[in-house]
């Protein structure tokens, strides 16, 4: 059976352990959009692997695993992947696949990424700073491209080079009166990159249609959230990527009805990092509760996200554009201590109460929570395997997420490892 994991908030909600948990069922397990700005933890035992680039399911030693085409590679990234799982034990050789039309991430996307969002002051976007928005800029653009198939020609990599670092130096002093970068500095760690990643290049189209045919078992692995979609999240505060799942059939090259299921996850509260509206933040004692009990500080950047009560209007919105089949809910043992949960059922925008989810920025920082509130509890859930064995109010609370989601939670968090999970189907 193919299935595809993907966030239902702005990122950060627990997929990476969702897909290391269901690719032990997986053949294949691929990531198809964003770049190193994502942050997916798995935590093996005491093994904790933070993955920026590589598929969550990378710390299986039998799992294939792709980076598809409209992933945007940091080679200085993913190299640095590849080294840390090695030195773990964990060999890629063999089972890592990283398509070649993938566009690559070079040290003047990070300036320029630096220098704009600089340059925006107090209107920053809150990016990662990590030169994503540039490189899928670029791609579009055309003209000043590289994608991960140059690394096989280095000499039309280094004219490909010359041309673009002196367009891009025009700009930089242009606009940002600032100094230029160096074509031969990029070159020579490209030569680094092409004979550390050139095993890994293939045309991963191709390999994941082969599969299909064969039959095998194929799980495709979003990174950030629906929310942050490029088209459909919170514009202008969103990722460069379609990081819904209607991102997956162009991000890989497979169609969306060769995938079984699309499983939702969501956090038992919502966060978010950088700018942008967020219409249940409790940036209170509450919010700081939720983010010391839940560790919620960005894998990537480090940055402590801001944190909030569930939004089953933004998470509905999110279900419903991306033909979610279910749900997992992660980090429902965060909740624990807290008296009384709220849980936003509804928006008022103009005086006039919706269901549905603007993602329209303006709108949204308009809109006024209507919540409903519910008992919490103080018992720990961290050892609990059984849903039944949950604390009434604990199972009282998935229930209302279900109802107001109108989806079914079948997996739920209690904790950071693999076995701190509850199969309700």
């Amino acid at each position: 059976m193919n299935a595809c994991v993907i966030g239902l908030q702005w990122g950060d909600e627990g997929k990476g352990k969702v897909v290391d948990i269901l690719a032990e069922r997986s053949d294949i397990v691929v990531r198809y959009n964003g770049g190193a700005n994502a942050g997916h933890t798995v935590i093996v035992g005491d093994n904790r692997f933070a993955l920026h680039l590589l598929p969550s399911g990378s710390v299986r030693p039998d799992t294939i695993c792709v980076i598809a085409n409209a992933v945007a590679v940091d080679p200085e990234v993913l190299t640095g992947g590849i080294e840390m799982l090695e030195s773990k034990g964990i060999s890629l050789d063999g089972r890592l696949l990283v398509s070649q039309n993938a566009h690559v991430v070079l040290d003047y996307h990070k300036k320029e990424d630096h220098l704009r969002e600089e340059s925006l002051g107090t209107n920053k976007l809150g990016t990662t700073v990590r030169g994503i928005g540039p490189c899928y800029a670029d791609k579009v653009g055309r003209s000043y491209a590289v994608r991960m198939a140059d690394f096989r020609d280095l000499d039309a990599l280094r004219a490909k080079l010359e041309k673009i670092v002196e367009y891009k130096n025009r700009i930089f002093a242009a606009l940002y009166n600032s100094e230029p970068i160096n074509a031969d500095d990029i070159f020579d760690k490209c030569t680094v990159y092409a004979e550390r990643l050139s095993p890994f290049i293939a045309d991963t189209t191709e390999f994941l249609h082969r599969s299909v045919a064969q039959g095998k078992s194929i799980l495709f692995e979003g990174a950030q959230g629906t929310l942050l979609d490029i088209d459909h999240g919170t514009f202008p505060y969103v990722t460069s990527s379609n990081s819904s799942s209607l991102g997956m059939p162009a991000g890989c090259g497979v169609p969306a009805k060769m995938v079984h299921t699309f499983i939702g996850v969501v956090k038992a509260y919502t966060t978010r990092v950088g700018s942008g509206p967020f219409p249940t933040e409790q940036d209170n004692e509450t919010g700081r509760y939720i983010r010391d009990k839940g560790n919620e500080y960005g894998t990537t950047t480090g940055r402590p996200r801001r944190c909030g009560w569930f939004d089953a209007v933004a998470v509905s919105y999110a279900a419903t554009i991306g033909a979610i089949d279910s749900i997992a809910l992660m980090h429902l043992d965060t909740l624990a201590g807290l008296e009384t949960l709220h849980v936003c059922r509804a928006y008022k925008i103009d005086q006039k109460e919706t269901t549905f989810f603007p993602s329209d920025a303006t709108k949204l920082r308009s809109a006024e929570c209507v919540y409903q509130a519910v008992a919490g509890w103080d018992q720990d859930i961290t050892d609990i395997k059984d849903f039944d064995d949950l604390p009434e109010a604990a199972r009282d609370y998935v229930r209302l997420i279900e109802e107001l989601t109108r989806r079914p939670v079948t997996m739920v968090g209690v904790g950071p490892k693999r076995d701190q999970i509850i199969f309700r189907q």
